[in-house]
């Protein structure tokens, strides 16, 4: 997908399809206004047969009206305009943009709905963008017979009026689409299937990722050199598979040397059946999405690198596979961590805190500014929070209300948990340092607060995405969450969206 930014008027644009915004109750926006006034009237004369109502993601196509230069006119709705903000443009474009993919409009224009001088242009840009990579991703890799469209949409042009405007629009172009494709990648990474997205292919695309990058270091681990190292929970999960273990780690240096990283830790189970406390088989296949987390970090580094962003980060993806077999992890087994703690496994489906609690105790070595995991850690946070917002714990205030802050302008919304100290006394075990899991209540609570055993050297955030990271069900797929949420969070920390 290509984004550009063009000043002029309206009904001199050139383009497959000219997107006009129109607010509840047919109210055209100012961007339409004129073109209506440019046009005689033709665009109000279409609402008088009351085939459009200004809702939210509805839409109505118009032809070749005379006078406009542009194939098509496509009226969207974007609701009421007295409570209109820039996330209901990004859903409003979302059904515009998957209808035009199917059109055959091969180029747009849209039409920013534009409501004053203090109008956030980046935010509405930003929120066009990335609802155009979202809507016109497909993952087919593994289909015989592709079926793309036959005129895909390709290009989307902003129409603005001024070089401030323009200026702003450009920027956030620039950015969306980098965050558009990280996502994408996380996506691309999630959907494969186990068999062929395994810990050694995970480490491949790291790798991928940093080839010609001047700013970029990937380095593999295997299991050796784990071992080496320690990390006695992290292979302890892969005991129980023939794919060896790997830990992947990232290096981007786009700041100044001395300044301190900000180090992203993700979960990368590429495929989980639960080791010895199998998972129901129902809907198994779905855990070949337990690696998101991992994918996630892939995605984020990847847009940043793209933005060359002013900043020095590391991105640690623990990977693994958790099958039963007769060298997996037993229940009431107890292995040494990396931080020399003992655990005692009560289940086996807890692993992801495993492989995680490995790569926390490793990132001390880099001396973080701060550390935020991120995981598909428990069904527990589903129960709480859906599929709307990830679940938020941390040791510092501070960070988890830069995330809070993020996601809320991004639309990539977390919230935050309670990680109080009478927590932790779920976890006593009578054999070992602590126990994997601490009961049925305060499930996500509780593997936050196990993780916050390996962090207490740095400023950490924990990001449990189990709800947020796919969707279920008839139209199931990765979603790339929390990418977004994550490079507006180092944008943000750069003070690159001003």
């Amino acid at each position: 997908m290509e984004f550009s930014c063009k000043l002029g008027p309206t009904e001199q644009t050139k383009t497959d399809c000219l997107v006009i915004g129109v607010f509840k109750n047919n109210r055209l926006s100012a961007a339409g206004k004129t073109l209506d006034d440019a046009l005689g009237g033709q665009l109000k004369a279409a609402f008088r047969h009351q085939d459009f109502s200004g809702e939210v993601g509805s839409t109505q196509l118009l032809y070749e009206l005379p006078g406009c230069s542009a194939k098509r006119i496509l009226f969207l709705g974007l609701g009421d305009q007295k409570k209109f903000v820039p996330r209901q443009l990004g859903l409003a474009c979302s059904a515009a943009f998957s209808q035009l993919e199917r059109s055959g409009a091969k180029d747009c224009t849209v039409a920013l709905p534009l409501l004053g001088e203090d109008d956030p242009i980046y935010r509405l840009v930003r929120e066009a963008t990335s609802a155009a990579e979202a809507a016109t991703y497909r993952f087919d890799q593994c289909k015989s017979e592709k079926q793309p469209p036959k005129r895909p949409l390709k290009q989307i042009e902003f129409s603005l009026q001024t070089r401030a405007q323009q200026n702003a629009a450009k920027r956030a172009a620039e950015h969306g689409q980098a965050i558009g494709k990280g996502t994408r990648l996380a996506k691309d990474l999630a959907n494969l299937p186990g068999n062929i997205c395994t810990p050694t292919y995970l480490a491949q695309r790291a790798r991928a990722i940093a080839r010609g990058k001047r700013k970029l270091k990937t380095t593999v681990l295997d299991e050796k050199e784990i071992e080496k190292l320690g990390m006695g929970a992290l292979l302890s999960v892969s005991r129980g598979s023939r794919q060896p273990a790997r830990l992947i780690v990232l290096e981007y240096r786009g700041g100044k040397p001395t300044a301190k990283p900000i180090a992203l830790v993700g979960k990368g189970l590429t495929f989980d059946a639960g080791g010895i406390s199998i998972k129901p088989a129902a809907s198994m296949d779905e855990m070949k999405y337990d690696m998101c987390g991992g994918a996630s970090v892939l995605g984020t580094i990847a847009a940043c690198v793209e933005l060359a962003l002013p900043i020095n980060l590391i991105g640690i993806v623990p990977s693994s596979e958790n099958l039963p077999d007769g060298d997996a992890n037993k229940p009431g087994d107890i292995v040494t961590s990396m931080s020399g703690q003992t655990i005692e496994i009560l289940n086996t489906d807890a692993e992801g805190r495993l492989i995680l609690c490995d790569a926390l105790t490793y990132a001390e070595r880099f001396k973080p500014a701060a550390v935020i995991d991120i995981a598909t850690l428990t069904g527990a946070c589903i129960v709480a929070l859906g599929d709307q917002a990830s679940g938020l714990m941390a040791n510092d205030d501070a960070l988890a209300e830069g995330l809070l802050k993020a996601g809320g302008e991004c639309g990539d919304r977390t919230w935050r948990l309670p990680l109080w100290p009478e927590y932790q006394s779920q976890l006593d075990s009578n054999f070992a340092d602590m126990a994997n899991i601490g009961g049925r209540g305060a499930g996500t609570i509780t593997a936050a607060c196990f993780l916050s055993r390996y962090t207490k050297a740095y400023k950490w955030a924990h990001l449990d995405i189990a709800g947020t990271a796919w969707v279920s069900g008839k139209n199931k797929g990765a979603t790339g969450r929390p990418v977004p949420l994550l490079t507006e969070f180092l944008l943000r920390h750069c003070k690159a969206t001003r």
